[in-house]
């Protein structure tokens, strides 16, 4: 089936409605062969109130401007014509009933070109209207082949000439078709308002054998001698197949493999090696190598020879197995949970022959498989011991990997059993360790004296995070009296734990028994322990570096052994110091 493909029309469309501003419409182009005729058709508007007593126009050629003084095709007041026009032109429609449409005659290539049409009212009722029509004079039948001509394939192959003059009309018939099947005349047809075609139609199923036959199409004008032929060779066309190709490749990691394909097609076909999507190398020939040099377990694979031209394709694959040692695991990254949550960690990597697959931590193995290049390890419900760092380990007979991650857990403040206050001369020190995640803010309240202070108060609370762990010490100084209850109160997103921090040494029921005046006399002899070993902390410690630098670290006083009981190994280790 034949689709004609429709000429556009340049519409000049100024008015709304029938008289209301100058317009008119014509073909943008029309075709016709040397020799004959063709009729251009046209209408044209101006406005109703003008009511001219007669209408006169006037067709150009190339030029919509008078004053370039175009050619004159043709000119209804004094039918006076270029030279190149006379006895070829004349006017088909009634300029009164506003049709414009003209008629050329004995055609010749030099006519060829723009044609415009001017309307004219008389006085300054004139219009020259910009569009426009392209006349083209052929002298060749137009043969359209489709683009694809497949063997086995049924084609449709059409001539088509231009059938706009009115005096001859053009007869069609087929050159070189036989065993090609019978041509279907479809006669005269409409391409566009006022343009017109005759086409003939020829159906059969081409051949290899018919690859390059001329086929061809003749029209002519009976009662005359005018005939025009054309021609056109047909290209019969076959996809490629795929007849060489290398059979599965097997390699050590270094080795040099080659790849061959091979294709017949016609034309030649474009081969192409692909990997996973990606062009590795491409040539338009019958065959075509992929090099390979010193093959890396990145290049273990299945590889695909595409063969390929625009009438189908062809595709076959080959596959390289390349041993080497796993790859580095691959994990779905840091996680993060909430104690409670069950968290799901995949590790996975690549190697030949397929790894064992291991995830453990602190040395003690949660999961493995065998052969497998992946491993699921389920926490059903993680808790803060689940916090830390993993590690998944790939190995085989040719190496081993391993990647490490970390499982982060959050949880609400537990403030632990270490936490404490300790009393000398006139000063406190609490000590409060809450492990939590994540960070917690830690206050200090004092109830007997209505007073709460937080970690932003550095004059008296120093914190500090290692770890889950935060350490806060609150400083009190001036505690002559019974040291006031102290409460550590620590929170987070997850929720608020609050502890009474028991005293250690001089505990607060030393100074209920032995009053003020006693209270005196035993931190006098406190004073003077704390001096004694003062002294020898800093001889025996004189090349050590302490925890905290000098300013950020608040003094603590320990009790008489030197120590704050259940607290960090880091603290123990503290230069011991007085307050003034």
């Amino acid at each position: 089936m034949i689709f004609l493909t429709t000429l556009p029309l340049f519409w000049i469309m100024i008015a709304a409605s029938r008289g209301g501003h100058w317009g008119a419409w014509m073909p943008s182009s029309i075709s016709a062969f040397e020799g004959t005729c063709v009729s251009i058709p046209c209408r044209f508007d101006f406005p109703d109130e003008l009511r001219p007593a007669i209408v006169h126009g006037v067709w150009y050629f190339n030029s919509p401007y008078p004053k370039n003084y175009p050619p004159v095709v043709f000119k209804s007041r004094t039918q006076v014509v270029h030279e190149s026009f006379q006895g070829r032109s004349r006017l088909l429609g009634d300029l009164g009933l506003r049709n414009c449409t003209l008629l050329l005659s004995n055609l010749s290539p030099e006519l060829g070109g723009k044609y415009y049409f001017r309307g004219d009212l008389g006085g300054y009722n004139q219009y020259t209207f910009s569009e426009h029509s392209v006349l083209d004079i052929i002298n060749t039948p137009n043969i359209v082949v489709p683009p694809e001509v497949v063997a086995g394939t049924e084609v449709e192959v059409s001539c088509m000439v231009p059938d706009n003059c009115p005096e001859l009309r053009p007869e069609l018939s087929w050159l070189g078709h036989d065993g090609l099947g019978e041509p279907t005349v479809l006669g005269r047809l409409r391409e566009d308002e006022g343009t017109w075609v005759q086409v003939s139609l020829l159906h059969f199923v081409p051949t290899r054998e018919a690859n390059g036959h001329r086929l061809g199409c003749q029209a002519s004008f009976p009662n005359t001698t005018l005939q025009f032929e054309g021609y056109a060779s047909l290209d019969v066309k076959y996809p490629p197949v795929i007849v060489e190709m290398n059979s599965s490749v097997e390699a050590i990691e270094g080795s040099h493999v080659s790849l061959l394909c091979g294709a017949d097609s016609n034309p030649l076909p474009l081969l192409t090696w692909m990997r996973d999507g990606t062009v590795l190398q491409e040539a338009v020939a019958e065959s075509l190598f992929l090099e390979l040099e010193e093959v890396t377990p990145g290049e273990d694979g299945i590889y695909a020879c595409l063969a390929e031209n625009a009438y189908g394709q062809d595709n076959r694959t080959v596959g390289l197995s390349v041993m080497y040692a796993p790859w580095k695991p691959t994990v779905n990254g840091t996680v993060v949970a909430v104690e409670g949550e069950t968290v799901s960690i995949l590790c996975s990597t690549q190697s030949n022959p397929d790894p064992i697959l291991t995830i453990f931590k602190e040395k003690q193995i949660l999961a493995t498989v065998i052969y497998e290049s992946e491993l699921q390890l389920e926490l059903p419900a993680v808790t803060p011991e689940d916090d830390g760092e993993y590690w998944c380990v790939a190995e085989n007979q040719y190496g081993q990997r391993a990647t490490a991650f970390n499982l982060s857990v959050e949880f609400a403040p537990v403030i632990l059993l270490e936490s404490h206050c300790a009393a000398a001369r006139d000063t406190v020190q609490c000590l409060c360790v809450v492990k939590s995640n994540p960070e917690p803010s830690v206050a200090f309240e004092l109830p007997s004296r209505n007073v709460t202070v937080n970690e932003t108060e550095r004059e008296f609370v120093y914190s500090e995070r290692s770890g889950l762990l935060l350490t806060s010490i609150l400083t009190l100084r001036g505690q002559a009296q019974a040291p006031p209850r102290v409460i550590c109160t620590s929170r987070n997103l997850y929720g608020t734990k609050s502890l009474e921090l028991p005293f250690q040494g001089a505990h607060r029921l030393m100074w209920a028994k032995i009053g003020p005046v006693g209270a005196v006399v035993a931190f006098a002899i406190l004073i003077a322990i704390v001096c004694y070993i003062t002294q020898t902390r800093r001889k025996k410690n004189v090349t050590e570096s302490p925890s905290f630098s000098a300013g950020n670290n608040p003094p603590v006083l320990f009790s008489s052994d030197s120590r704050i009981s259940g607290a960090p190994e880091k603290y123990e280790s503290r230069e011991v110091s007085t307050l003034e």
